[in-house]
């Protein structure tokens, strides 16, 4: 079973992603802010990584970019969560090292899909 790092400051959409990714037959982590993500990745060294780019503090472009940089964690691949209208948030999560992005909101199969292939590369 796959484990998922869900970084998010909303409480709500932490605990959607969760039991979408838990119904999928994901286990999951969660992180409300860049820098309790960072922490965690280090620690537990998830296979996938969903990253919500606006947060206070240490934002997902900061936070992506960190964890890629870092031998202990960057190969695991980033998914930035943007939310619709924000394309250039696309490119930008790109060069920060993010392998793909999703658009908010997103369905449970669309979502596991896009976990999986990331995953297969």
């Amino acid at each position: 079973m796959a484990t998922i790092l869900i970084i998010d400051d909303s409480p709500t959409e932490l605990h959607l992603f969760q039991k979408m990714l838990e119904k999928s037959g994901f286990k999951t982590l969660v992180a409300d802010s860049g820098e309790d993500g960072i922490r965690q990745a280090e620690a537990s060294r998830p296979d996938c990584i969903l990253m919500d780019i606006v947060m206070p503090g240490m934002n997902g472009f900061q936070a992506t970019r960190k964890l890629t940089h870092d031998p202990r964690t960057s190969g695991i691949p980033v998914i930035m969560v943007t939310t619709k209208g924000q394309e250039t948030d696309k490119i930008w999560g790109m060069r920060q090292g993010a392998v793909e992005y999703i658009v908010k909101p997103i369905g449970q199969k669309e979502l596991a899909e896009k976990i999986n292939s990331v995953m297969a590369d």
